[in-house]
């Protein structure tokens, strides 16, 4: 209590201090006029397989994200972030791409996506397109020219190793799906590498040819009118000078890829080009995905000498692993190892920088059985974590279906699972002794097929995503939570989504002041503020399941913004209750 009442003590010293000239000057930056438009808005990741489905073959398709607009433009999205929509043979459902320049015909055609484009102009919302920039598929015409001649023109876009003396792999490196990260190819007799999996090679980055044709990639769909990227693995382009044998780990057998190539030295050079090539004069933006770059990396990767205007690090959610993203070595965690993780990329952007605040995407399971305890009321926990959501400072990414409070997955059988990784993860478990069970158990929890279920429209068969048989099954809880059944009942997830963005709109300090951290050391309570000149918002969230207090002293003169719970009260938040206050502050100069 003595630490917490010195913090507070210390927070209002801050808030009577005289701003110094260079305050005066952040301050000025803390208008959101000054912002540009991707930093005002909330983008919306849509996993097309999943999304809606208009022609009834069981996979989600373009016209059904177009047919959805209103609802997203009510929502308050004004970005849409698409995975890969590109001609791709599906291994990884769209990461593998063919051809970087047509639409997969499972998805539609061109004229259907520049008619969501169109479409979406029209209500303010702009389309991203993910990017995947370190790997082809192997139906590439580049790595099929590649791999048939080692005097073809496209001969070292890829790369390409001999065999080691005993006739092995090159080196020990495992890849991230399991595995050698080394394939043999008979027609060229060599060993091409890949990060992922053997239908992913990656492209080789130090050959300027391959780098202009991202480039060229990029600006072709620029023409086309899209917002901008999400850049896909980027920290894997650039490999290292020696491919040397790496630490092996005793699990998989191999030395991680991950370890022996993650953010190589000299890979800001590439990324500073493709700046340069495409991003500069543009009023877009740019989110890398940077699995591995350190908050104190940041300054390196954002803002004003950065690359990227956003990166996704995920510090955050993988507070839960013990050795990096293996699914059967998790711990115990702590709220305040998440608060840490949070505010050192909240620190770490606040001068010079911005963060892309997210908890789902389609590589993670979802926020309500990721960050609650279990057993928690995922409806008040999904309202928590939406508050933290659209109150962090940054942009909020929000994931089809994290509006209605998804959830995981109950299956039983490995076979109902889709994902690649998922199998190769429960295939890890049952080596390490878990049995199947127990192995089941871990991918119910981490698989990422649980966000990749089909969006749940309504009651109807299929949840209203398709009349035919989806891709992968539906959840079981859709006749519960659905769009149409929430965006009637005033107490839903979907109706607290709507007042979050009606919350953001109205006050500007949640999108464009500063984050200051509250109550650090309190390990039920997420708490902070967000400052401008004039005007402090004090956000604070229970994690737990249990009525928890708070000083009252922190919302003394406070007004109260919003509740997830009636009749809230000064200095105590019921089960998962999150709310925000505001009050006038004075930092006159």
């Amino acid at each position: 209590m003595k630490k917490i009442l010195r913090n507070m003590l210390l927070a209002a010293c801050l808030f009577s201090l005289p701003l110094s000239a260079s305050a005066a000057a952040k301050d000025e930056a803390k208008d959101v006029n000054n912002l540009k438009w991707w930093q005002k808005t909330v983008v919306y990741e849509a996993y097309p397989n999943s999304f809606l489905d208009t022609v009834g073959n069981g996979i989600g398709d373009l016209n059904g994200i177009t047919a959805k607009l209103d609802y997203l433009q009510k929502l308050g999205v004004g970005a849409i972030w698409l995975t890969p929509i590109y001609t791709s043979p599906m291994g990884d459902n769209g990461y593998d791409v063919a051809d970087y320049c047509a639409i997969n015909p499972l998805y539609g055609t061109m004229d259907d996506m520049e008619n969501l484009i169109k479409e979406a102009d029209k209500r303010g919302i702009k389309i991203v397109m993910d990017l995947v920039v370190n790997h082809t598929s192997e139906e590439s015409q580049w790595f099929k020219e590649s791999s048939s001649d080692k005097d073809s023109e496209f001969s070292d876009w890829y790369i390409w190793r001999d065999a080691a003396p005993d006739g092995k792999e090159p080196n020990n490196w495992g890849s991230i799906f399991g595995g050698s990260a080394w394939t043999w190819s008979e027609k060229r007799q060599q060993y091409y590498l890949h990060t992922f999996a053997p239908f992913q090679p990656d492209l080789n980055w130090e050959n300027p040819k391959v780098r202009k044709a991202i480039y060229d990639v990029a600006n072709f769909w620029l023409d086309k009118g899209v917002g901008g990227f999400r850049i896909d693995a980027v920290p894997y382009i650039k490999k290292p000078a020696s491919f040397a044998n790496g630490t092996i780990d005793k699990a998989t057998g191999f030395a991680p890829i991950h370890n022996e190539t993650a953010n190589t030295p000299g890979i800001l050079d590439y990324l500073h080009e493709f700046k340069q090539e495409v991003e500069e004069g543009k009023d877009i933006f740019t989110v890398g995905e940077a699995n591995g770059v350190a908050a104190d990396q940041l300054h390196q990767w954002v803002g004003k000498n950065g690359v990227f205007d956003m990166i996704f690090e995920f510090s955050h959610v993988n507070v839960k692993f013990a050795d990096g993203e293996v699914w059967h070595k998790t711990k115990a965690w702590k709220l305040t190892e998440l608060k840490q993780a949070i505010a050192a990329s909240q620190a770490n952007t606040a001068s010079d920088g911005w963060y892309p605040i997210f908890f789902e995407n389609h590589d993670q399971p979802r926020s309500v059985n990721n960050f609650l305890h279990e057993g928690a009321d995922t409806v008040q926990g999904a309202k928590a974590l939406g508050m933290l959501l659209m109150t962090l400072r940054g942009t909020p990414f929000l994931y089809q279906g994290e509006e209605l409070g998804m959830s995981n997955v109950s299956w039983t059988s490995i076979k109902d699972f889709n994902d690649l990784s998922t199998h190769n993860q429960y295939k890890l478990a049952l080596d390490n002794g878990h049995g199947h069970e127990g192995a089941i158990k871990i991918m119910q929890k981490h698989s990422r097929d649980n966000a990749r279920t089909p969006m749940q429209w309504n009651t109807e068969a299929q949840a209203g995503f398709t009349t035919g048989k989806p891709w992968l099954a539906v959840n079981d809880n859709y006749m519960l939570v659905n769009a149409e059944a929430e965006a009637a009942d005033p107490g839903s997830v979907l109706s607290w989504y709507h007042k979050l963005h009606a919350l953001r709109k109205a006050n500007p300090v949640l999108i464009a002041g500063d984050y200051q951290e509250l109550l650090a050391d309190n390990e039920a309570i997420f708490a902070y503020t967000r400052n401008d000149e004039n005007t402090q918002a004090i956000v604070l969230i229970n994690f737990t399941g249990d009525t928890v207090s708070y000083p009252k002293e922190l919302v003394t003169d406070a007004k109260l913004l919003l509740s997830s719970c009636d009749g809230t009260k000064r200095g105590k938040l019921r089960p998962y209750e999150a709310v925000c206050w505001t009050k006038n502050i004075s930092r006159r100069s």
